[in-house]
């Protein structure tokens, strides 16, 4: 027992006062440091925020405008979203004469009217991102040459294989197969009509088409999870298009809203379904993955040593072909069919180079390359209603366009859809449906020798189009020995910009049996 002395006590109570006070100093000047330290980092994010929505755009206008680069200027936050999207919501209204292929005004109006204001090169924001209109086709063909990454260009090495023609000529019978499913029930219906005619909505059926082509052509046997894949990224789509133009506030893509919740469980059910089919050939005793595009790709990945891709890169391009083959095919024969519609003339050309080269037979690879007049035809729509309406690269370094320096990040804007109505380029015809520019190749059609951007060009030229104009010619050539065909009263000639460029009231024509 401690003894009851009155100093020992007092020397007790001193102890413990300085180890609180001690404590309590320390604890101060913790809190103290924490507070200066979240005070620090509250004012670096408030600078970087200012930065980013003050600084920088004014900083980046200013150094266009030395170079003689205007634009509609920036606006706090939104940049010119808002303007864009007031511009497409009153031309969303037009209804353009069907004759008329004067499209742009109506598709791309904000570039329509800026480039009147400001020339062929302009600055102009998406949200607080610069981008950097070009509408010159060198100083396009310089942007189109930017590979973006060593990654992307390993992918194209590795895949490349499975897209030549030689590949490619075996899936034709597929691509035929299908056609002929839809063709057979589009006669069966006419004939059983009063007027012996079919109104068809083709947009919609050649969605279908594609759809079933790809899913037969990339998946074999597994075409039916192949189209489950088509549904899912068709919804994912539908999502993206509807908000393109609005600005997120950052990091709302990581918080559970009943729009990212959606499109989770979309993309859930595409990579799965993805993985799965993709396993499956994977734990195969088969000695070759398959025959059809997704096997032909596992195998070139297969024998390129060091290249080879894992099972996702393997799902990203599936992803990438699948969107890409369906969507730029179904909108190509969508306006074809328009194009041949509203030009009898061409279509009885057409028709008679079919039955001259074809005949009544199934067309094969080797056939349809001797339709001349069919691929000018082809060509010429990819001219006037591309799918694509603009194409956009990204500045990886700062560089130079032609006399103008662009900074690292700065967006570069390609707009096909001006370039390929360029009376400069293109001709006094420009506007009009003229296939006959095509008569001796691509390349000597217009002033400029890399003019026609659907597909783009240099090494991100898309690795699809050889399959998307076989399948294309394949569709055009069993039409016409079918049907001859007319546009609908009640189509309304109103091309919009939903993603791909799309008839806004859908197509609707009228099909007659040439052998009933």
């Amino acid at each position: 027992m401690l003894p009851r002395h009155r100093g020992f006590r007092v020397y007790i109570i001193d102890t413990a006062t300085i180890a609180f006070l001690i404590l309590s100093f320390m604890g101060a000047a913790i809190a103290s440091l924490v507070l200066s330290t979240l005070a620090i980092l509250l004012l670096s994010l408030l600078l970087r925020v200012l930065d980013r929505l003050i600084w920088r755009p004014y900083a980046i206008t200013q150094y266009f405008k030395k170079q003689g680069v205007d634009g509609p200027g920036y606006k706090f936050y939104k940049g010119s979203n808002e303007d864009i999207k007031a511009m497409k919501r009153e031309a969303s209204g037009l209804i353009l004469d069907r004759r008329s292929h004067d499209v742009a005004s109506r598709v791309i109006p904000h570039f329509i009217k800026w480039a009147s204001q400001y020339g062929n090169v302009f600055l102009f924001w998406f949200g607080t991102n610069p981008m950097l209109l070009i509408n010159d086709p060198e100083m396009v063909k310089h942007g189109l040459v930017l590979v973006e990454g060593s990654e992307w260009a390993r992918h194209r090495r590795i895949v490349n294989p499975a897209f030549t023609m030689d590949k490619l000529k075996m899936l034709t019978g597929k691509m035929a197969d299908c056609v002929r499913v839809m063709l057979q029930g589009w006669e069966e219906q006419a004939t059983r009509s009063a007027d012996k005619q079919q109104e068809v909505e083709v947009s919609k059926q050649f969605q279908e088409l594609t759809a079933d082509v790809i899913s037969h052509t990339a998946f074999g046997s597994s075409f039916s999870e192949g189209k489950e894949v088509f549904l899912a990224q068709k919804e994912l789509q539908i999502l993206a298009s509807a908000n393109i133009l609005n600005i997120e506030f950052p990091g709302s893509r990581f918080l559970p809203t009943k729009k990212n919740l959606c499109k989770w469980k979309l993309e859930r059910r595409v990579n799965n379904t993805l993985m799965r089919i993709i396993q499956r050939r994977l734990d195969s005793k088969d000695s070759s993955y398959g025959h059809d595009l997704l096997g032909l790709m596992m195998e070139a990945s297969q024998k390129q040593r060091g290249q080879r891709m894992s099972m996702y890169e393997i799902v990203d391009e599936c992803k990438t072909f699948f969107f890409a083959g369906h969507e730029t095919t179904s909108h190509l024969l969508t306006w074809a069919l328009f194009l041949l519609s509203t030009n009898r003339d061409w279509q009885e050309k057409l028709r008679d180079e079919v039955l001259r080269e074809c005949g009544q037979q199934v067309p094969d690879a080797d056939t349809l390359s001797n339709l001349k007049l069919v691929t000018m035809v082809l060509l010429e729509t990819l001219r006037l209603y591309g799918p694509v309406v603009q194409m956009a690269r990204k500045a990886s370094q700062d560089m130079a366009l032609g006399n103008i320096s662009v900074p690292k990040g700065t967006a570069l804007i390609l707009p096909i859809m001006m370039i390929h109505r360029s009376k400069e380029i293109w001709g006094p015809d420009a506007n009009e449906f003229n296939p006959h520019r095509f008569k001796d190749g691509i390349s000597k059609a217009a002033s400029h020798p890399n003019a026609l951007l659907a597909f783009s060009i240099g090494p991100r030229a898309c690795i699809g189009q050889n399959f998307a104009m076989l399948e294309a010619k394949t569709v055009t050539a069993m039409l016409l020995q079918r049907f001859s065909f007319s546009l609908s009263p009640d189509y309304k000639h109103a091309p919009i910009d939903f993603l791909t460029l799309q008839p806004q009231h859908g197509l609707p024509i009228l099909f007659t049996p040439l052998h009933v």
